[in-house]
């Protein structure tokens, strides 16, 4: 007889369900959605969700419901796309300077489904729509800049240690540092290569002047390529925030591009006006010496300002600027040696760190502050026209008490917590691209070319599985209707699996399901022929099941791990389209493997394996 242990049914049949409960949040319809959240200076509350309904409410926008998510972002539902735009319309232009708003999809999941953290899988750009660009970052320009902070940092030492030198100048890709004598440019040599590592120096002599050539270290190339990449990731995430685009995806390909991702955004001249726009900042001494209430009075002293922090309290600086946001060259956040408190490092080029030097010596135990400087979008109603403006916005984000002189390295304290002294390093990095970019490809997929590939790539998917069901009922009988159903759950698999792990489903991914589906009942046409064979050679029903499963398995098994291989490495070296096939193949081998070789098995066992039988109908 052929019979499974209880466990193993009740495992079987406990995975089953399991992936039939994961994939349920696909069955039900994507509401389109807003996504609000805080602007800066604000929160999001439960007041928040009657002041969003009121808006909507007093502009006549119906919408199905106004909800706070647990990750603190409230999600306006509506039940068209045109009621989604027109509520988006209504928030930015009635709440845009305390909210900010995002498009996105929504699955209209039960509460028991949302309380049990189920979500559908996740829609490519092919599939929902939206804008691709790749952008290619200018290294060459970044390692110039690097080579222009070298120059000034090798004048401030050498001015510092009162080395006696003719010039220093860039010559192409290297530093030339001239000098009148041979004592003179030992004393540098050896001052160079104790404060710079990173430069290979090389000593020359040229028309009876002694000189110094210095280059970037191939290591130190490296560094700044990948620092001037990251940057520019950080940079342009915190620009593409200011799209209104629900989950943007941006990514590295390669050592020098940027692959950026927008679900749901039609609009590229805006992507590009966003990556294009500026932002600065700026180190002020703080004005103590006047009343801050005379200047919100409108009495503000001359030689100061007035500014206001994220909180909207006001602040009064100098008007005379320290350093600003193109001289930091790096920040990065920590802790206090002394206090423990949290703590943002800043690194100054050459000319920031002197400045900041002769500052700080003058006004040790005074407050400075930094000031972030970008320019918003935000959208007014013109003639019942929605139009959006750029303004300048100039906020203080942090304020800190000078302990002691500083220059090209120091930190800034008085921050509340290390979250956000890591938004506040964040911010001092993020302020300006440190290379220039360039848009080397770009794609806009409309939300209606979307629905049409949803559409025939669920068509394709139903005529291959209507096709090998039909072929397997009628060639294999009964065994090829176990074969359909184990087929059925194999694809609800990888809906539960891909839904599981939150992958992004492509048109190449519903490819990659399409090929699984045919793939899937291989290993079960293996099975079913070494079941005919044993048959044929005069061995019971019985035998001929047992024989069959366990005779075929070193092949399935090789058969499939081949192709395991095969999409590990177009997952591993592919790029976009090919991954998101990849992943699909992947998933539908692994579940394929599970469905036709446990899962027909314990129904075969069901069906013959507890009774006498003389014949199979295979």
């Amino acid at each position: 007889m052929n019979r499974y242990p209880l466990w193993k049914n009740l495992l079987i049949l406990g995975v089953v369900l399991l992936g039939l409960l994961l994939a349920m949040p696909n069955l039900f319809s994507q509401d389109p959605s807003i996504e609000i959240t805080a602007a800066r200076g604000a929160e999001v509350t439960e007041a928040s969700i009657d002041e969003v309904r009121a808006v909507l409410d007093n502009a006549g926008v119906p919408y199905k419901d106004v909800e706070l998510t647990e990750d603190g972002r409230l999600l306006a539902r509506f039940a068209l796309s045109g009621e989604q735009l027109a509520g988006q319309e209504t928030i930015e232009r009635t709440l845009a300077e305390r909210y900010r708003t995002a498009l996105t999809l929504s699955a209209d999941l039960p509460g028991w489904m949302r309380a049990l953290g189920l979500n559908p899988m996740s829609l490519g750009l092919d599939l929902r729509g939206g804008i691709h660009v790749v952008i290619d970052v200018d290294m060459e320009s970044a390692l110039d800049q690097a080579l222009e902070r070298y120059v000034g940092d090798i004048r401030a030492q050498l001015r510092e240690h009162k080395v006696r030198y003719l010039t220093v100048l860039r010559d192409g890709g290297e530093i030339l540092v001239k000098f009148k004598d041979e004592e003179a440019r030992a004393a540098a040599d050896k001052l160079l290569g104790r404060e710079f590592r990173a430069l290979a120096l090389a000593s020359a002599e040229q028309g009876g002047t002694y000189l110094i050539r210095a280059e970037l270290q191939p290591a130190e190339q490296e560094q700044i390529k990948d620092f001037a990449l990251k940057q520019n990731i950080t940079t342009l995430r915190n620009r593409v925030n200011a799209l209104g685009v629900a989950e943007p995806s941006i990514a590295r390909q390669g050592e020098r591009r940027i692959v950026v991702q927008l679900p749901g955004a039609q609009d590229p001249g805006r992507l590009k006006e966003i990556l294009g726009a500026t932002a600065t900042l700026e180190y002020r001494l703080v004005d103590t010496e006047h009343s801050v209430a005379d200047a919100v009075s409108g009495r503000v002293p001359v030689g100061s300002r007035l500014y206001r922090d994220r909180d909207g309290v006001p602040i009064l600086l100098k008007r005379r600027v320290i350093v600003t946001g193109d001289q930091i060259t790096d920040a990065s956040a920590g802790f206090d040696g002394q206090s423990g408190s949290p703590a943002v490092f800043v690194n100054l080029d050459g000319q920031g760190a002197r400045r900041m030097r002769d500052v700080t010596t003058e006004n040790v135990g005074k407050p400075m502050a930094v000031v972030f400087i970008e320019n918003r979008t935000t959208t007014e109603m013109v003639d019942g026209e929605p139009v959006k403006r750029t303004h300048k916005v100039e906020e203080v984000i942090s304020v800190a008490t000078i302990r002691e002189p500083f220059g090209r390295r120091f930190q800034t304290t008085g921050l509340d917590s290390s979250e956000e002294a890591h938004n506040t390093a964040l911010l001092l990095r993020s302020g300006a691209l440190a290379a220039p970019i360039q848009i080397v490809e770009e794609r806009t997929i409309g939300p209606s070319l979307g629905q049409d590939n949803i559409d025939q790539g669920f068509r394709s998917v139903m005529i291959g599985l209507g096709l090998v069901v039909l072929f397997m009922a009628l060639y294999y009988r009964v065994f090829g209707l176990v074969a359909d159903l184990v087929l059925v759950v194999n694809l609800v698999m990888i809906v539960a699996v891909l839904s599981l792990l939150q992958a992004t489903l492509t048109l190449p991914g519903i490819a990659g399901i399409v090929l699984t589906v045919g793939m899937a009942v291989d290993a079960n046409v293996l099975i079913f022929e070494r079941i005919r064979e044993e048959i044929r050679n005069g061995s019971t029903p019985q035998a001929s099941i047992r024989a069959g499963y366990d005779k075929a398995l070193s092949t399935i098994v090789d058969a499939n791990v081949t192709t395991l291989i095969a999409a590990v490495v177009l997952f591993s070296f592919g790029t976009g389209p090919v991954k998101g096939f990849a992943v699909t193949l992947f998933i539908g081998i692994v579940t394929s493997m599970f469905t036709a070789i446990l899962g027909s098995r314990a129904m075969i066992n069901q069906i013959y394996g507890r009774r006498n039988v003389k014949k199979l109908a295979i």
